[in-house]
């Protein structure tokens, strides 16, 4: 069994890391603003880079448009828009999580009067009617994601399911669970969803890592988008962490300030009503140009344009070709017109920024700097305004369009396992409180409603907090809701905010969790644990209740359960195990911790309780003395926490689930389908009439001519002009597969023409490859056939057989080289080819084959080892005496030494004869020992 259990376990751990290094390859975030998209990918080798569109652009329109079952997006939707603007869907953030009554839908509607609005009757929120068709704004979002996801996969060569998305600040509940929802139907996995301030605040940070010390840093991101305008407050600081004792930089946001109505798009509608104005004032047509949809989205385009021109220039020429009626427009605006046109929008610019500084609780002297991002700052009155309040100079040194997108990529890749980055905090902020209510009977009788405040404006997140119910011993209600939002604007910005109230949680079988406190059991109440986690959405963690029970050690011993047993002997088997007297300390340790987290959580909650009634005793161990034996044992308090099963009820708005979100599921599969037909078909026509022209041209040219019958090439020309008439007449509307079919017949009919005209084309080629080998393969047999024991005893490498059937191959190649092609000069172009260029190919296989087996023999020959001379016999006695010989005996003695060496100098005799066989055999085999690479290397040059 133990066996068994660790071969699981090591199974298991193997899964976990193959799917960590699987899957956390490559990691991307969307930027999914309201008129651009950005997108960010880090990948293995790969530094942090923005993806390029299929326009090789850094950044893609925020529109998908529909005409004709065709879906399209981008730069393309953009061009589709002016013509069909109905169909075309831009500017949608702003309607995420929002139900019909919403005043951003009322505001939408008036800035673009010609889209078709209806309500979803089972959700309440809206829906976009395009003909028979609707979609809901989670099915357009979620196909910009798909089309995201695509040009991040494009762009890397892997598969790309993760991702981090950059949302406004001020998305409450619903916009982000519905952003949520959006994502699992673009089948990505959303890590994430971070503010953009915070985004902008990370990339800012992350490169300028050295700057951040123990002193805090506070600067003001202030950032004006298309559709809003945030300020928010962000400090820098190096904390320890507690738990690694590392010094690590935080980011962390103090304040936050927006305005979700100024910005770019409002500046760019001014424009567009003011153009549309002047239009009605030349009395070119009497038709109203705001009563044309096509007309309007001409005049919002070239206003967008106009925008971005006036803020480098004094004044411009608006200009539309055939607005309406096919009547031209063409108009001066100056600078100074638009700011008077905006001069309200412009009183709104400083207010977010007071906001922000306002929530921190900061001065403006505290501020290092007031640093720009989003296209909208570009405005020169912008910056203008913005000046006169700081008096300072404004920062620009931050990529406006990319910085949030990169400081979401670098948190994709934190969060996810194929990584490792340099540890950065992040401290984000509550923008809107959140409070539990309830109802209590009072001292009167009466209910009365009480709230308690779970989340405060600007506190940090993520966070986990608990309410401790304390009188409550039946099923009971209660709820989750905004709390006091005096802080925001106006009314106006609280109905924007949507329903108030978020949740509403019942908690059942509470009368029978409390059947469990009987006799020495103390109840601390129902705890219901919330967290809001780092995409800023409220969840219910657990609901449990606690008691606190006081046993002695014998109870334990007799209630200690099976399940218990088995965890200490599971708990023994992997950690080694540990002593009685261990287990106990332990036991205490983690008790005396639980009691600590319930103070601590309690004390954050509103209902504080007391935590000092439960009182921990040590126990006494066996060891002790006779003393402390005889002492009473005081009794052990436990804590039991059971689990209160809870229904959670959404009120914001109806979440996209169940059958309404795989119904949203199939008509994104279906619009897939749709569009990969399309393609295909479309593919299939180009191919085809390629093809056509192709063959059509080719059949005329004399080297295909002279490779093909008569009769073969009239079948060509008709089925080419049978196929040309057919596809401009009644093949304009054939599918896919029909085109497909068409381009298979000409195939078939073209093919052994075409076939015929690569033979005779690539023959030559292949006969002088040949022709090739045949000579290096002599070349390597002349060498070769000295290296055998009859030419050469020393350097024996070879057999006289295989050196014989090399030379027959050799013999037999050259043999049907010559013959073959003397047979195919007799036939004509257009007759079956006789010698093929695979047959040549063949042939020059097999003699590469033979002469491969040969070099690779060479390689591993070795010479022969010379036997080592046994050792001389040592001097004996009469030996050392014959030593006193005079010095002309040594020298005598020496000379018949080196005559005694004559065997070596006989094998240099032998190597000079080697060297002489060798000058006869034109200078092939090297002189020295055979170098077998260097014979190989000549074969494979040859």
């Amino acid at each position: 069994m133990l066996r068994l259990s660790t071969v699981v376990l090591c199974n298991l751990l193997i899964l976990i890391f193959t799917i960590n290094f699987t899957y956390g390859a490559s990691v991307m975030s969307i930027d999914l603003g309201s008129e651009w998209m950005k997108i960010a990918v880090v990948s293995p080798g790969v530094p942090m880079e923005i993806v390029l569109n299929k326009e090789s652009k850094r950044k893609t329109p925020s529109v998908i448009s529909f005409r004709d079952n065709t879906r399209v997006f981008g730069e393309d939707a953009q061009t589709l828009g002016v013509r069909f603007p109905a169909n075309s869907f831009a500017y949608l953030l702003d309607l995420i999580g929002k139900t019909i009554d919403n005043p951003m839908v009322e505001l939408y509607r008036k800035r673009f009067p010609y889209y078709d609005i209806v309500e979803d009757a089972d959700r309440r929120t809206i829906v976009f009617k395009s003909g028979d068709e609707t979609y809901s704004i989670e099915e357009l979002i979620a196909q910009m994601l798909q089309k995201a996801k695509e040009f991040a996969q494009d762009s890397t060569g892997q598969p790309i399911s993760e991702c981090v998305i950059i949302v406004p600040g001020y998305f409450g509940q619903a916009e982000r669970a519905a952003l949520f929802s959006a994502g699992r139907l673009a089948n990505l996995k959303i890590l994430q969803l971070i503010n953009d301030y915070t985004a902008v605040g990370l990339n800012y940070g992350i490169f300028r890592r050295k700057e951040i010390n123990e002193t805090a840093q506070y600067f003001i991101f202030y950032d004006m988008g298309a559709s809003k305008t945030t300020a928010s407050v962000i400090s820098y600081q190096l904390i320890k962490d507690k738990t690694t004792l590392e010094k690590l930089p935080v980011v962390e946001v103090l304040g936050v300030g927006y305005d979700r109505t100024l910005g770019g798009l409002e500046m760019q509608i001014r424009l567009r009503d003011y153009l549309g104005k002047k239009f009605n004032e030349m009395k070119k047509t009497k038709t109203d140009v705001f009563t044309n949809p096509r007309a309007m989205a001409k005049l919002f385009k070239e206003a967008g344009r106009l925008k971005n021109v006036l803020s480098a220039n004094t004044e411009h020429h608006a200009q539309i070709e055939g607005l309406l009626d096919e009547q031209d427009f063409r108009l001066m605006v100056t600078r100074d017109e638009f700011e008077k046109l905006c001069s309200d929008l412009f009183d709104r610019v400083a207010v977010p920024l007071e906001k922000a500084l306002s929530a921190s609780g900061l001065a403006l002297e505290n501020i290092n700097q007031v640093i720009l991002f989003g296209g909208g700052t570009r405005v020169p009155k912008v910056q203008e305004v913005l000046k006169n309040l700081i008096q300072q100079d404004l920062g620009k040194n931050l990529n406006a369009d990319e910085a949030a997108c990169m400081g979401a990529v670098y948190r994709a890749a934190d969060l996810t396992t194929g990584f490792k980055v340099k540890k950065v905090l992040i401290k984000d902020a509550v923008l809107f409180p959140l409070e539990v209510v309830f109802e209590r009977e009072g001292d009167s009788g009466k209910k009365r409603r009480v709230r308690r405040t779970l989340f405060n404006h600007m506190n940090t997140y993520p966070q986990k907090k608990v309410i401790t119910f304390n009188k409550n011993v039946d099923d009971f209600t209660f709820d989750v809701n905004y709390a006091e939002l005096d802080f925001l604007y106006n009314k106006d910005e609280i109905q924007r905010l949507g329903s108030l109230n978020l949740t509403k949680i019942k908690l059942t079988e509470v009368a029978k969790k409390f059947e469990i406190v009987k006799e020495n059991c103390e109840s601390k109440g129902i705890k219901v644990h919330f967290a809001l986690d780092d995409s800023g959405i409220l969840n219910l963690a657990n609901v449990e209740l606690v008691v606190e029970k006081t046993v002695t050690k014998e109870d334990e011993d007799e209630n200690e359960s099976t399940l218990s047993k088995l965890g200490n002997t599971i708990t023994n088997l992997f950690g080694g195990g540990s002593s009685d007297k261990d287990k106990d300390k332990e036991k205490e340790n983690e008790e005396t911790d639980e009691s600590k987290k319930e103070s601590e959580s309690e004390n954050s909650s509103s209902e504080q309780q007391a935590t000092n009634d439960t009182k921990t005793v040590n126990e006494t161990s066996s060891g002790d003395n006779e003393a402390a034996k005889n002492k009473t044992e005081k009794p052990k308090i436990v804590t039991i926490k059971e689990k209160i099963p809870s229904d959670v009820t959404v009120v914001y708005v109806t979440p996209l689930d169940g059958d309404a979100f795989d119904k949203s599921v199939d008509k994104l599969k279906a619009l897939e389908k749709s569009e990969a037909e399309i393609v295909r078909k479309q593919t299939a026509l180009n191919a085809l009439e390629s093809f056509v022209i192709d063959a059509s041209t080719k059949i005329d040219e004399d080297e295909y001519k002279e490779c093909a019958t008569s009769e073969e090439v009239e079948n060509i020309k008709k089925a080419c002009n049978e196929v040309s008439e057919w596809l401009y007449e009644d093949g304009i509307d054939a599918d896919a597969q029909t085109y497909e079919n068409k381009l298979n017949e000409l195939q078939t009919l073209t093919n052994e023409v075409y076939a015929k005209h690569w033979e005779h084309n690539e023959r030559p080629e292949a006969l002088k490859a040949l022709k090739s080998m045949i000579n290096g393969s002599e070349m390597f047999y002349n060498s070769a056939k000295n290296l055998t024991k009859d030419q050469n005893p020393e350097k024996d490498v070879f057999k006289q057989t295989e050196i014989d059937n090399l030379e027959k191959v050799i013999k037999e190649t050259k043999q049907w080289r010559d013959t073959e092609i003397e047979e195919q000069n007799k036939l004509s172009k257009n007759e079956p080819v006789r010698l093929t260029v695979k047959a040549i190919t063949d042939k020059m296989a097999l003699l590469d084959r033979e002469v491969k087996y040969l070099v690779n023999k060479l390689k591993s020959w070795k010479p022969k080892v010379k036997p080592t001379p046994p050792p001389k016999p040592e001097k004996d006695n009469k030996t050392q005496e014959n030593e006193t010989k005079t010095d002309e005996q040594q020298n005598t003695e020496e000379t018949i030494e080196v005559q005694e060496e004559k065997p070596d100098a006989n094998e240099n005799n032998d190597d000079n004869q080697s060297e002489q066989v060798d000058d006869d055999s034109d200078n092939i085999l090297p002189t020295k020992p055979l170098d077998a690479d260097q014979v190989a290397e000549n074969h494979s040059e040859l």
